[in-house]
């Protein structure tokens, strides 16, 4: 079980600046290579590792996101974004993709009501969440066979539940 970005010392510092307030000024280009960066040190030391051992990786997050968010909601260019995360991943894609889909403004308040403060992206203004959550269900839309939505507007149990629905017949557990 790993997240992204993170999972390694290196990606965590990048993780860091990526999310820090402090980085507010980052231009689209600069964060998309960031994450880009710490992406392909987390498939180097640790996915691809574990792959070849015949482990199951689960990530929280992985070269989609970079799509969603700079690619449909930074306006940067969806060809670009794509070849970016192949090079990355060296071409390691998911076999599944679950979405936990909830409209932005309710992922906004939802996030706002946690404990910690908001991060640099949370920041962001509605809008530019509304394209994210766009850029995703587009992603989904087009590879059907690989993403699962979950709609998300309900409990965390009942939500667990469908998530492990989905997981226990991918893996013909029940």
């Amino acid at each position: 079980m790993i997240r992204e970005p993170g999972g390694t010392e290196i990606s965590e510092k990048i993780r860091r600046i990526l999310l820090s307030h402090k980085s507010g000024s980052l231009s689209p280009r600069a964060e998309l290579l960031l994450y880009q960066a710490a992406r392909a040190q987390l498939v180097s030391q640790i996915i691809l590792p574990a792959l070849k051992l015949g482990k199951i990786v689960v990530c929280d997050r992985y070269y989609d996101s970079s799509t969603a968010y700079q690619g449909y909601a930074r306006g940067l260019d969806l060809k670009l974004v794509r070849d970016l995360n192949k090079f990355a991943t060296g071409g390691i894609a998911p076999d599944l993709t679950i979405l936990i889909d909830l409209p932005a403004q309710l992922a906004l308040k939802r996030a706002k009501g946690n404990l910690k403060s908001p991060d640099r992206l949370e920041k962001e203004k509605l809008r530019f969440h509304e394209k994210v959550r766009a850029g995703y269900l587009s992603l989904a839309k087009k590879e059907p066979a690989r993403f699962k939505i979950i709609k998300g507007d309900e409990g965390i149990e009942k939500i667990w539940q469908k998530i492990r629905c989905v997981v226990d017949k991918m893996f013909k557990l029940k």
